[in-house]
């Protein structure tokens, strides 16, 4: 038994969680009111669902938001009956895509009956294994209430593992105007109380919709599918038999060589749509390649601007290791993609062997295999980079300021919050660069 509790805060998150447990009670032949129709062989979804008397199962999940608008779509949908209604929290009203409110005044308010919630999930567990929290860097809820979140999780539960997957700021679209300040305060707020966070950004995931699955003009529903099958990916291992098994605390070991660097970048292969499914091998080598594409990538940067420092690769579907090994080798020779020189083979491997679910009306096509890889890298910085410019240019001219001084933040957290920011650019910069040949008399 090793639970996991998924905590989904604000818009982003509310809406990412609808897709994720779509996509869970197919995996496990859950009907959409928490009965066990077709049960699938070698599953165990009691790390995602608990089982009540009547045999129904419960997701184990809370859904926070400070606005009730997404909450109530939940509570009027097909999976209404899934969720236990008291895991339904919602405030009054929203943060406005103000940090401040999200973490001062307006989440300072619904914190403690949110804890309490999170006490009862807790002592209905008898493994846990950590906490995914789903949240936005550039809304009020998402930035503001997210960190508070951790924070006080961070407190409560120190020793079980935080893993964020987060929505990060798109180079080009914005969905509102201060998302640098958010994601930068929530950023350094977040640092120290997340053990790994896994960022995607709704750019980059248009783009897959639109080149890659052939979605003339996608909408959230869209991208967030393509995020679930990632985040079901990672913990498939939990809930499924397989030839390696990948543990959660693996992903922490493997992939976060300092506590500061742990932002992975997600990849998913195959990543095709149902007209063009006929066409492609979709063989293990095929898959593996592809995942070193840009195009594939769920957060805009180029690995080719870094090295990569660590791979988790986790295979799903009918994949032998012999074949992964081979996939890795072919991968080792090519010299576009390298890794830092103090870890030169950096690989992770998982293979577990039930298939990604096929979501219906879904954009992605049914395989028989699929790859998702994390991999540390340090072209992530320039993601980094490319936030704090924006952010500069806003605060230079104090811009929009008043509004989170009003919500009783002080100016003073801003640049704290640019130059934690600046010194995790460093970070990334020292660990990339070559280690001197010099030994400088080290004895062996």
């Amino acid at each position: 038994m090793r639970e996991v509790i998924s905590l989904h805060v604000g818009q982003a998150g509310v809406q990412i969680g609808n897709a994720c447990w779509e996509l869970y009670t197919l995996e496990h032949g859950i009907s959409p009111d928490g009965r066990l129709v077709n049960p699938v062989p070698d599953s165990d979804p009691s790390p995602f669902f608990s089982e009540t008397g009547s045999g129904k199962y419960v997701p184990r999940s809370l859904y926070i938001d400070l606005e009730p608008g997404a909450v109530d779509e939940v509570k009027s949908g097909p999976y209404r009956s899934l969720f236990h209604p008291e895991t339904m929290i919602t405030g009054k009203e929203d943060a406005a895509s103000n940090y401040a409110r999200g973490h001062y005044t307006i989440g300072k308010e619904i914190i403690d009956s949110v804890m309490d919630k999170i006490r009862r999930l807790t002592d209905n567990c008898n493994g846990l294994q950590g906490f995914f929290v789903f949240h936005s860097f550039g809304g009020g809820t998402g930035s503001g209430f997210g960190a508070l979140l951790l924070e006080r999780l961070s407190a409560d539960y120190g020793r079980k593992s935080k893993l964020e997957f987060c929505v990060y700021p798109a180079p080009q679209l914005s969905s509102s105007i201060v998302e640098p300040y958010n994601a930068v305060l929530t950023t350094h707020a977040t640092l120290e109380y997340s053990d790994c966070s896994f960022m995607v950004d709704n750019e980059a995931i248009y783009e897959i919709c639109k080149n890659k699955l052939g979605v003339a003009r996608p909408s959230f529903p869209n991208l967030n599918r393509v995020i679930a099958q990632t985040v079901s990916s990672i913990t498939v291992s939990l809930r499924f038999g397989g030839s390696l098994n990948v543990d959660l605390n693996e992903f922490q070991t493997n992939l976060v060589p300092f506590p500061r660097i742990h932002f992975p970048v997600t990849t998913y292969a195959p990543l095709i749509s149902a007209d063009k499914a006929t066409h492609e091998a979709n063989s293990v080598a095929e898959m593996t390649v592809s995942c070193f594409e840009t195009g594939n990538q769920l957060v805009k940067c180029d690995p080719k601007d870094g090295k990569y420092m660590a791979c988790a690769l986790l295979y799903r579907g009918d994949v032998v290791p012999k074949a992964a090994q081979a996939a890795i080798g072919n991968i080792k020779t090519k010299k576009t993609i390298q890794f830092v020189d103090w870890c030169k083979t950096g690989f992770k491997l998982g293979i577990c062997s039930e298939p990604a679910a096929y979501v219906p009306g879904g954009d992605m096509a049914r395989s028989t295999r699929s790859l998702c890889m994390l991999s540390n890298t340090t072209a992530i910085a320039s993601a980094w980079a490319r936030l704090d410019h924006k952010f500069d240019l806003l605060y230079s001219k104090r811009a929009f300021v008043h509004w989170y001084v009003g919500e009783g933040m002080e100016e003073g957290e801003f640049s704290e919050a640019r130059e934690d920011l600046a010194a995790l650019e460093k970070d990334y910069e020292e660990v990339g660069a070559d280690t001197p040949d010099d030994d400088g008399g080290v004895e062996y």
